[in-house]
Formats: C-alpha cells, structure tokens, sequence
C-alpha cells in the first residue's frame, strides 16, 4: 500500500474534511480555527462563494491552457486587473505555480538583464527549496541539509533583526547596511552582482519586520551600482500585512517583485512584475512552463481580487490585525517565556524563549500543540522553531479574533 513520505510531518493532527472561511472540520465534523490559512495561502478564506462559483465557472469552459501556446480570457483579465494594484512602473507579469519557481525566474531575469553572477540575499530570508531558491535560503539549515553542491553565486548580509542582535531596531539597520557596504566590498563586488533579494518581513525567518531605513539604504545602493532589487512578497503580499504589498509599510521600490500564496486563494499560482524595460531583456526561451498561468487559477486569482476589494479585506487585515495583537501582546505580559510578540497586520509572531535568554523551540512547540487540542490551529516559524506564528485568512472576524485569543490564553497557561 502506498503511503505518504516519511519526511513530511504534519504540523497538528487534523485530517480537515471541509472548509468555510476559518474554520477546517474534520470526519467527525470538529471544527477548527484555521489560523494558519494553509500557511498564508488561503487569503479570501476556505472556499470563498466568489472564489468557488469563480473556478467551477472557468472548469467547465477551459481548465488548461498552455499560455505560450494560446492565451486565454482569465489570463488577459488578471494582467488587465494586476495593473490596478502593482506598484508604479511594473507593468509586465510572469505567472508560473510556486513561490520557488517565481524566485527562480527573478533570478534568471535579474542574471540576464545585468550580465552579472552574484545575488546577495539577506540572512534568515526564506525563498524555496528548489536548488537556486534554496541556494538563496537562510533561515535554517534544514532547507538544503545534504543537498550540496548548491547554486554558486550567492552571499548573505546580515537582516536588522533587534532581537536577535540585542539592539534597537536603528542599531540593527544601521549594522546591517554597514555590514551590506562590507559585503559588497569583499565578497561580492558591485559590477559583479545582479541583485538583492529581500523579504519584507522575514516568513520562515521568525516573522521579523525590515524598516524604512534598511530598505531605503537598499534601493540607494541598488541605484548607485546598477543592481537590481528584488522583494520577495511571497507571503507578505496581497493584503497580509495591513497594505497591498508588505513592502508599502517601507517606502520600498522594487524593480522585480516576486508574489505567490495568496494570490488565488489556494490554487497553485505564482508570479513576478517587472517593467517592460527590464523584463525584455529576459533572453528568448527563458520564461515558460507547462501548468504557469493556468486557467482555472487565474480565474480565482481575479475573484480574489474582486473579493479583496469588494469586503475590503485589506483594511480588515489592518484592524483585526490591530486587535490581534493587542490580545497577544497581553498573553505576553503574563509569562516570561514569550518575550516578543511582531509582525504587521495579520502575519503575528510569538516568539519564545528559555529562563537564559536562548531560543526556546520546545516551549512553542508545546503551545502550539496544546492550540491544536483546543481547536486553534497555528505554525512555528523562526531558526529554531521558536516563534508562533498567526497567519488567519484576511476575511477573519473581530468575533473569531477574540476566541482565537482565548484559546492561545488558554493554550499558554496550560503548556508552559
């Protein structure tokens, strides 16, 4: 009998036979706060009547069809419809499946369009776990353990992490860009690399914030040295963090954005933006792909678009964001061992940490699996799985808010 591999390990128990916004119910039709949205991926909620009524339209007309060999209506709609919320100046879009391919077609556009080799990326960034998306990871080690040899090319700076460093959130960026000018002086020098990959705020990496300073010192560097930068809006984009992009909270301007998750509402679709001037110099064959742009999901990417904007979701994500937490923030100051609650609009971490000060994994783990018992279901995130993170789909309601805390209340007191 077939079976599942033994590597993959599921995060809580559930076997979900159902969805409706929130909430996942199993066999037994137990109902379950999804606060982990299929990390980060059902943005308009578990089978949005818009979303849904959306594909059963589109696959009863055109499932597939291969867009570099026809196009089709979803397609051209949700380019027409990407042009009213992408940032000023990206005017052309690359669709492929997942968030590892889109990095790697930013790579391969930031590599051709330059002529250079090296991309820097950002430590505790997360961008895949294909070979050059996982080449440009550093959030844990566990993504390219015993996958060596790994894509030449790449350099790590350091991210402004305060916590981790122990400073102010100015101490940690004004370290990190001296650290990038450092960088870029002895391991990568400029004429030498194409671009800088970066994440809003760190996913994987422990949902930490970047800051106006330190993506404003990017783009200066980028423009003074002819490098390109990349945002990496792979979670943080379509309204999780209170804005559109993650990257509007910073002032940031890219020149290659990179969006996945929550773009369709579960389907598997994926993309990068770019300006015509940049995206021509792609070399012929270099964009392409079998499933990219797929009809049925392209059709519920545009109703989640219109689902975006007709429930203002983005707004919402500000404000139950905002509730949220202030909620965590209150467990927080009830116990010592959680001594970071971060993160902007709906993409909140909890980060733990033993009596000493050190990452404590065990204790979130703890919390987390407790959640799961209670009906809260949550991830962990950061370098040594020591952060909780809550990643609910943007429709959720100030009511679900409050019992998603109480639950988390509930969860703590019992686990630690």
């Amino acid at each position: 009998m077939a079976q599942l591999s033994p590597v993959l390990k599921q995060a809580t128990p559930v076997v979900a036979t159902r969805g409706e916004g929130v909430y996942l119910f199993d066999a037994d039709d137990r109902r379950y706060l999804d606060f982990t949205a299929g990390i980060g991926v059902t943005s308009t909620g578990h089978c949005h009547p818009t979303v849904v009524a959306a594909a059963q339209e589109q696959v009863g007309r055109l499932i597939h069809g291969q867009y570099t060999t026809v196009l089709h209506e979803p397609l051209l709609r949700l380019v027409d419809r990407m042009g009213e919320v992408l940032p000023e100046g990206l005017d052309r879009m690359f669709f492929t499946n997942s968030g590892s391919e889109a990095i790697e077609a930013a790579l391969r556009l930031a590599r051709q369009a330059t002529g250079r080799p090296n991309v820097i990326t950002f430590h505790g960034g997360f961008h895949g776990r294909t070979v050059a998306a996982a080449s440009m990871t550093s959030s844990g080690t566990k993504f390219k353990a015993g996958f060596a040899p790994l894509m030449a090319g790449v350099q790590v700076s350091p991210f402004p992490d305060p916590g981790h460093f122990g400073w102010s959130q100015d101490e940690a960026t004004a370290f990190a860009l001296k650290q990038l000018d450092y960088t870029l002086q002895t391991l990568s020098q400029p004429d030498d690399t194409a671009a800088f990959f970066v994440e809003p705020v760190l996913g994987e990496g422990g949902y930490v914030p970047a800051s106006t300073e330190f993506l404003a010192g990017l783009r200066e560097r980028a423009d003074r040295h002819g490098i390109l930068l990349v945002v990496d809006e792979v979670q943080t984009g379509w309204g999780r963090t209170g804005k559109f992009w993650g990257g509007e909270h910073f002032g940031a301007r890219p020149d290659i954005l990179v969006t996945a998750k929550g773009l369709a509402s579960g389907f598997p679709l994926s993309g990068i933006a770019a300006s015509n001037a940049l995206m021509e110099k792609a070399w012929p064959g270099s964009q392409g792909g079998t499933y990219g742009g797929n009809a049925v999901a392209c059709a519920a990417a545009v109703a989640t678009l219109d689902v975006i904007e007709s429930e203002g979701l983005v707004a919402n994500a500000e404000q139950r964001g905002a509730q949220l937490r202030q909620a965590l923030e209150k467990v927080a100051g009830q116990h010592d061992a959680i001594t970071d609650v971060r993160g902007l609009g709906l993409m909140l971490g909890n980060e733990f940490r033993d009596a000493e000060g050190k990452p404590d994994g065990a204790a979130a783990a703890r919390v987390q699996s407790k959640a799961a018992e209670l009906g809260l279901l949550l991830l962990t995130c950061g370098p040594w799985s020591q952060v909780v993170r809550f990643i609910p789909a943007l429709v959720v309601g100030e009511q679900q808010v409050d019992d998603a805390a109480q639950l988390w209340a509930e969860a703590v007191d019992a686990a630690l």
